[in-house]
């Protein structure tokens, strides 16, 4: 019971992009119709992965095939509710470097 209610809660955040135009019109989004494969990572970073590209992909088909205007106006409420759903996180592990068990960490030095 427990896996099946984390399940549809990664699935209505993943959702989470479409339903922050409930206030905007649902019905400008009725023509769209979306498939997405994710591979690899895990179940979370899949959700997030998810979650920006069906923002991006609403941006995308504004820009394409209606107004620049409503481009904006989409833009600014993704924006408003959660930079991360137009913008990708750079960070990344940083490789490993010789001299130390790590990227940053060096072997102990003794002097005896």
């Amino acid at each position: 019971m427990a896996a099946q209610s984390s399940s549809s809660s990664r699935r209505s955040s993943a959702s989470r992009p479409t339903s922050l135009f409930s206030s905007w019109g649902r019905h400008r989004f009725a023509g769209v119709d979306m498939r997405i494969r994710v591979k690899g990572g895990g179940h979370t970073s899949q959700i997030y992965a998810i979650r920006q590209s069906i923002a991006k992909a609403l941006v995308a088909f504004y820009q394409k095939f209606v107004d620049e205007q409503s481009k904006k106006e989409i833009k600014d409420i993704l924006v408003r509710y959660d930079r991360t759903l137009l913008v990708a996180d750079p960070r990344r592990c940083e490789p490993k470097k010789f001299g130390g068990r790590g990227a940053r960490a060096r072997f102990q030095k003794s002097y005896r």
